[in-house]
């Protein structure tokens, strides 16, 4: 009886799982779909950048070349030690749109990133406030697209889910979840319509306040010590009765994060407990889920042919059928490889390998361990 609850369980959750992706593949917004910009209001495009030599000159000639009229970019130095801002201005090539600030000392109860961004948005003057980070590409049309796209549906925060670059094992297994987790869990119409700060969602990667919208909020004081600032600003969003809007990047907007496992597994260990509401138990009952979901059913067929429950191998078959579907069709949404649904059992032991990673920083530093920074709690 015991097996039998967890199988109905189990294809009870992998089927609402499969309607929330099924809604979100046919009402999710695309930023291409959206028309060039009547209004064009100053824009401030902000780049909190700490040792990314490596990619911010490709990251400032593509924002750089903007169809966009009326824009500045501003990066924020943040004592890096690579020669970031030295590369950021060899690749402007004098063009008066770019400024370069060097970052202040981190103050106590700030998190580095939010410090960044709060000193930037200081010396911002757009009427639209832009945050995305050093690692993301703009195509030249996507900044209009997003003007437009604000403008359109009237958003105070639009957040842009950027298009990820993946190449390595690490990257198509692991990153390519993000898509799997955005499309197949969050209803983006709830997140719409829903003014609950539940229904709240958003991405660092590409933040665009309207200012009266992130001075009302408190800006990134009021957030100063969140580890996952993004979600902090959606919900101080929601709770003020603004608009939050979610547009999926299309192609146009695109990130590669991490270029190695070694960074994909303490990129994700830095934000997965912090997404977990910081606890511990919390985060052990999500791993347990998610192998009951995607990793059990392939031991069920795996094993059953020794005996026991009844409905091998159909029953596992199904539910392995409705895992790797969801992830397959959250894949072609997101312009990631289809086949790799077949490996999301590899995908799940993947994300308890880091969700081990983020438990022992906790349980040995007090926390996550980022950038050469030891942040607390």
């Amino acid at each position: 009886m015991v097996f039998t609850g967890l199988a109905l369980f189990t294809a009870f959750m992998l089927v609402v799982i499969a309607v929330i992706t099924v809604l979100n593949v046919l009402t999710f917004p695309r930023l291409n779909a959206a028309p060039s910009p009547k209004e064009t209001p100053f824009v401030s495009v902000l780049i909190p950048a700490r040792d990314e030599a490596a990619i911010i000159g490709e990251t400032i000639q593509k924002l750089l070349a903007q169809d966009y009229p009326h824009y500045e970019l501003l990066l924020l130095d943040d004592h890096s030690t690579d020669g970031t801002a030295g590369v950021a201005r060899l690749a402007a090539r004098d063009d008066p749109r770019l400024r370069i600030l060097s970052g202040a000392p981190l103050p106590g109860g700030w998190m580095g990133k939010s410090w960044a961004c709060h000193q930037l948005a200081n010396t911002a003057r757009g009427d639209i406030l832009v945050f995305t980070d050093a690692d993301v590409l703009w195509e030249p049309t996507a900044l209009s697209r997003l003007v437009s796209e604000m403008h359109k549906r009237g958003s105070d925060l639009h957040t842009v889910w950027p298009t990820q670059i993946t190449v390595t094992w690490g990257e198509r297994l692991v990153v390519a979840l993000l898509a799997f987790v955005i499309v197949g869990y969050l209803p983006v119409l709830a997140v719409h319509h829903i003014p609950w700060p539940v229904f709240a969602a958003a991405t660092g990667q590409c933040l665009a306040f309207r200012r009266a919208a992130y001075m009302a909020v408190g800006g990134h004081a009021a957030i100063r010590a969140s580890i996952i600032d993004d979600m902090a600003f959606a919900k101080a969003i929601k709770r003020r009765k603004m608009r939050l809007r979610l547009v999926d990047g299309a192609g146009l907007i695109r990130c590669r994060m991490y270029r190695s496992w070694a960074a994909v597994r303490d990129g994700f260990a830095k934000n997965i407990l912090a997404g977990h509401g910081s606890s511990i138990p919390l985060l052990l009952l999500s791993w347990a889920f998610h192998w009951l979901l995607f990793l059990a059913p392939w031991v069920w067929l795996m094993t059953g042919w020794l005996g026991g429950p009844d409905g091998w191998p159909w029953q596992p078959l199904c539910l392995i059928g409705l895992g790797v579907g969801v992830r397959a069709l959250t894949a072609a949404f997101s312009g990631q490889r289809v086949g790799d649904a077949l490996l999301l059992p590899v995908s799940v032991i993947l994300m308890a390998i880091i969700a081990t990673q983020a438990i022992a920083w906790r349980l040995r530093y007090g926390g996550i361990r980022w950038k050469g920074r030891v942040v607390k709690g």
